[in-house]
């Protein structure tokens, strides 16, 4: 079953850290799950950081423009929608889609994404650490190499 737009995705015990990564204007373009479904190369950047961060325990969250908090291996179709477009998640949505993910009084979240999905997340989580906060994209990417690069030593 695919996800809908503002459904909280199905109730599962989530170990923090939470690493929130966004989604991605480039897709397949059949559905797939949210961890295959974005191919765009800033969300996989995004993507192989979280990684590295929840390695030893953890959990990545897509957030979709579309359909708010996503588990990697969530179902969905594609979709063309930006955060803040007409029809995009609300933030009241992604408070009840966290809320049904058992996270929404989670304390150790990190959001590695532009802007406008970061507010959307602090929504949610208003302490979250935001380390591509105010970076031009070329020092987004050398962040995320950093944090990507500092946690696999820190895990070995």
């Amino acid at each position: 079953m695919t996800a809908t737009p503002g459904t909280p995705p199905a109730r599962r015990p989530l170990a923090e850290p939470i690493v929130v990564v966004p989604c991605a204007a480039s897709k397949l373009n059949v559905a797939a799950e949210a961890g295959k479904l974005y191919t765009g190369s800033y969300h996989k950047a995004c993507r192989a950081a979280a990684e590295a961060l929840t390695a030893a325990g953890g959990t990545v969250l897509v957030l979709s423009a579309r359909y708010g908090f996503l588990l990697l291996d969530q179902v969905i179709e594609p979709y063309e929608l930006r955060m803040g477009d007409p029809g995009s998640i609300t933030a009241e949505q992604l408070r009840i889609q966290a809320r049904a993910l058992g996270v929404e009084g989670a304390k150790n979240v990190t959001v590695l994404a532009g802007a406008a999905y970061t507010a959307a997340a602090r929504s949610v989580w208003s302490a979250a650490t935001a380390p591509l906060t105010g970076l031009g994209i070329g020092r987004q990417l050398q962040t995320l190499v950093r944090l990507r690069t500092k946690a696999a030593v820190s895990s070995t």
